[in-house]
């Protein structure tokens, strides 16, 4: 019978752990960019089940939500994107708008013509 080893089985069982935690960290990280949620420690904390301690405690986990969270302030948010367009497509609308005014009164003008020749004509007919 082998000699039980205290040290040895901690060290297995705190490795197991890391790891588990570790696989934890990534699939709620893989969630969150899937979801497109905000990734920082709360919502990955929330997300995992791990403590925020334990988040901000192991430097590797750590890194990578600074990470990913810097790169997301970087990219521009759907309504800041849509912001921007409306604001660059905003002389291509008006002017499109214009010419479609300038159309319909032609239309317009030429149906009330139209109008003028057909009441002519009924009272011709009288």
């Amino acid at each position: 019978m082998s000699k039980y080893n205290r040290l040895e089985h901690l060290k297995e069982l705190h490795g197991k752990r890391k790891a588990l935690t570790q696989e934890k960290v990534d699939k709620a990280i893989q969630r969150l960019i899937k979801a497109r949620k905000t990734i920082n420690f709360n919502s990955v904390a929330s997300e995992s089940g791990v403590t925020k301690k334990t988040l901000y405690d192991n430097k590797e986990i750590r890194e990578r939500i600074e990470n990913l969270r810097h790169q997301q302030s970087q990219v521009p948010t759907p309504s800041q994107v849509k912001r921007e367009m409306d604001d660059n497509n905003k002389d291509a609308i008006i002017a499109s708008l214009k010419r479609k005014i300038k159309r319909l009164e032609e239309e317009n003008k030429e149906l009330k013509e139209q109008l003028k020749i057909n009441y002519a004509d009924i009272y011709n007919q009288l």
